[in-house]
């Protein structure tokens, strides 16, 4: 009876497990797919092509006719979206770092309340948010677009590498920063070559964080930016029920495959280094 009930346990994990990789996945998986199909209705498979690729890249040589020009225009929006997604995840990255070490060299009762204030912008909604920031930069500038469009993505990008860095800031010895002073380092010597290095995996994680949130949001870039100056997800829901090139399911598989490149090469790094470190 109990070895019965111990398969029965270890079935069901295997078919719970299973479905949720199934559904986490599968639009993952029919995206790439839909990315080779030769033709452009998505219930048909017609044949393996890489000419949706070819179009992100030169849309005149691999497509005809208006699949020429929704190329350009996802061509632009693409060039949109990294521009203010590389942009802000910078930014932010930097400011955020800068404003986590200030919230850290606080009192604790005063570090509480920053770190309430820092994730108010966090519980928020989108919408909410994206409302508030297109009526305070349609006051401060004549036209949103792109300075707008960057600002919004800065401003809810900064927390989360707040949140990112707090945790490894408290990890690391409170005398370091006086040690590396005491041995002639100035304060800026000693935050770059002493705080900044035991605390690079929190940034790396925030970095990576807000790159993702940047390069797909939509909510609160529908609210700042414009239509001169969409980002994918824009151009996306702008063409609902319109046609829309099937070079969105390339560019996202591209995108996608990416950085799970880079984050399965920065963990094998790591893995690979700390084996090192243990040999020696």
């Amino acid at each position: 009876m109990n070895k019965a009930k111990k398969i029965c346990s270890i079935l069901f994990k295997v078919i719970f497990i299973g479905l949720s990789v199934i559904l986490i996945y599968m639009p993952i998986v029919v995206i790439a797919l839909q990315s080779f199909n030769g033709s452009k209705n998505n219930e048909i498979f017609t044949e393996f092509s890489f000419k949706w690729y070819g179009g992100l890249i030169s849309p005149e040589t691999f497509l005809t006719g208006n699949d020429i020009q929704n190329a350009r225009d996802l061509q632009k929006a693409i060039l949109n979206t990294l521009t203010i997604t590389i942009l802000s995840t910078l930014i932010s990255t930097i400011l955020g770092v800068i404003f986590a070490l200030g919230i850290h060299s606080l009192s604790r009762k005063k570090r509480q309340r920053m770190i309430l204030l820092n994730n108010v912008p966090i519980i928020n909604a989108d919408i909410v948010t994206g409302v508030t920031l297109m009526i305070v930069f349609s006051i401060i500038f004549s036209e949103l677009g792109f300075m707008s469009l960057l600002l919004s993505h800065i401003f809810f990008c900064i927390p989360y590498v707040v949140l990112s860095v707090l945790p490894k800031l408290s990890e690391i010895d409170n005398n370091l920063y006086d040690a590396a002073v005491d041995l002639g380092c100035n304060p800026f010597q000693a935050i770059c070559k002493v705080i900044l290095p035991a605390i690079k995996s929190g940034i790396l994680m925030g970095m990576l964080l807000v790159f993702t949130m940047s390069i797909d949001d939509f909510t609160i870039s529908f609210f700042t930016g414009a239509r001169v100056f969409s980002n994918v997800s824009m151009i996306v829901y702008l063409r609902k029920g319109k046609a829309l090139s099937p070079s969105v399911y390339a560019y996202n598989t591209i995108l996608t495959f990416g950085i799970l490149f880079v984050l399965v090469g920065y963990n094998l790094y790591v893995h690979f280094k700390n084996k090192k470190k243990k040999l020696k």
